[in-house]
């Protein structure tokens, strides 16, 4: 298609993007200051072997690029005060002919988890979505066994549409099933 973003061209990015308030969590777009505060609880939840598949070990310098989304996409925090307690990178699952459909990652601070921090993000995920022109958005690895993030993104009206046996090695139950999970906009 050869277009920049599923918007017909317009790509929205920080400037573009009023923080969200979810109750007790603010919603912001995320700048470059803030990966020293988001990276320690990204290396936590990696080491856990859990529920994502990122090497093991990544320093700061690599693990990064691989959170801080440029555009088209767009990493967000959740800021309670002054304290970043999870943080979602969004932008098209795929480019060229894929890309009218959203993909999304997620991470919450485990010392704030349960506290409603991942509904802000999904639902911050999801208008941002609508608001860019996507048509869906496609979570393409969804851990089986991370029952909170199936039952979450359920509540927000995503469907798992398939599960990819034996494709995560999880650090406490071995090969576990990857969901596909899915919802239209």
């Amino acid at each position: 298609m050869g277009r920049s973003s599923p918007a017909g061209g317009r790509r929205l990015g920080p400037a573009g993007h009023a923080p969200y308030h979810p109750g007790l969590v603010i919603v912001r777009a995320a700048e470059e200051a803030d990966w020293p505060a988001i990276y320690p609880f990204f290396s936590a939840i990696v080491a856990a072997g859990q529920t994502y598949t990122y090497p093991d070990g990544l320093s700061s310098a690599e693990a990064g690029p691989l959170w801080m989304e440029t555009p088209p996409g767009l990493t967000v925090v959740a800021v309670d005060g002054d304290t970043i307690v999870g943080s979602a990178k969004m932008g098209p699952n795929r480019p060229g002919r894929g890309s009218h459909v959203a993909t999304a990652s997620f991470m919450v601070d485990p010392g704030h988890q349960g506290r409603g921090v991942g509904a802000a993000l999904g639902r911050y995920v999801i208008e941002w979505a609508r608001a860019a022109g996507y048509r869906s958005i496609q979570f393409n690895a969804v851990v089986e066994t991370n029952t909170a993030a199936v039952r979450l993104w359920k509540s927000l009206g995503f469907e798992i549409l398939a599960t990819v046996p034996e494709a995560f090695d999880h650090s406490d139950h071995g090969l576990v099933g990857l969901h596909v999970m899915y919802r239209r906009l």
